[in-house]
């Protein structure tokens, strides 16, 4: 496996004008020869300034957060991080890697969820490669390479939670939004871990259920949801029921047999549970009769 190994290489500009300056020289060199016959010092002159040209090959230019990854003949020398015009040996063969953030977002995919109801998701997926060696010698494209194993690590997310708990315990992918966030990244780190590539932030962009349960999975939210609120409403309603005959019990306002006191629990409880408007009824005779 290729680590990273920092190459120092001297600013390029001091070699530009030394080589610029001697190739000039060998050119006036040159003509001089050649005006007076000089054969030796034509061939001289020429050798010079091949040599000097092979030199200056070797200036390249590293953009701010841009390394250059060396090679000599196939075999890895290191990798340059400074930024500005450089100097290193001509022979050298340089591989650009950039070490800007970057992100992306996966295409929409379909996959059933872990109670096999398919849902669509995508996901944006935030990273930088910190390992020039590794991102260049360890996969063959490390951006293309960054976006499979993205995609691949949605696919299996998506299979390991349901969409929605409905009320259970465990973690949703629509109700936990931070924690599954939290999984994904780690799941694309360590798929990506050997391309040299570090995820800053992974998220959800995209959850929705497939078109053909769309609508039927929406009534089941709506009835969930009827459901939790309806029970709120009649536990509220039991402790308002319970506290009006404790006060009417301690201030002694009315006395009620058990028979009233069921009947007074009743039309409390509809009045208090019913989703319209109730209309009072005025009794003239008594439970009784």
């Amino acid at each position: 496996m290729h680590k990273d190994i920092q190459l120092k290489a001297p600013a390029g500009l001091p070699y530009a004008l030394l080589f610029s300056a001697l190739s000039l020289a060998s050119i006036a060199l040159l003509i001089w020869g050649a005006r007076n016959q000089q054969v030796v010092v034509v061939i001289a002159s020429v050798v010079i300034l091949l040599v000097l040209l092979t030199l200056l090959c070797g200036l390249f230019m590293v953009n701010p957060n841009e390394s250059h990854v060396l090679q000599l003949f196939g075999r890895y020398v290191g990798t340059v991080n400074e930024s500005g015009l450089r100097w290193a040996n001509p022979f050298y063969n340089g591989t650009k890697v950039s070490r800007r953030i970057r992100n992306f977002e996966t295409s929409r995919v379909k996959v059933n969820d872990s109670r096999g109801n398919p849902v669509d998701i995508a996901c944006v997926v935030v990273w930088q490669v910190v390992d020039c060696a590794e991102a260049s010698f360890e996969v063959n494209d490390y951006v293309n390479y960054v976006q499979v194993q993205s995609e691949s690590a949605v696919r299996n997310l998506a299979r390991a939670y349901p969409y929605d708990s409905y009320g259970e315990e465990g973690i949703s992918l629509s109700g936990d939004t931070g924690e599954v966030s939290r999984r994904l990244q780690t799941e694309i780190q360590e798929r990506l871990e050997k391309a040299g590539v570090k995820v800053i932030e992974a998220r959800l962009s995209h959850l929705a259920y497939a078109q053909e349960i769309a609508a039927a999975m929406l009534q089941r939210q709506q009835a969930s949801a009827v459901v939790a609120a309806r029970s709120q409403i009649v536990e509220g309603a039991v402790g308002m029921v319970d506290m009006a005959l404790e006060l009417l019990s301690r201030k002694q306002i009315v006395t009620l047999d058990e028979e009233r006191k069921a009947a007074m629990v009743s039309n409390l409880l509809v009045v208090l549970c019913s989703d319209r408007h109730t209309q009072p009824v005025v009794n003239t005779g008594t439970l009784y009769n």
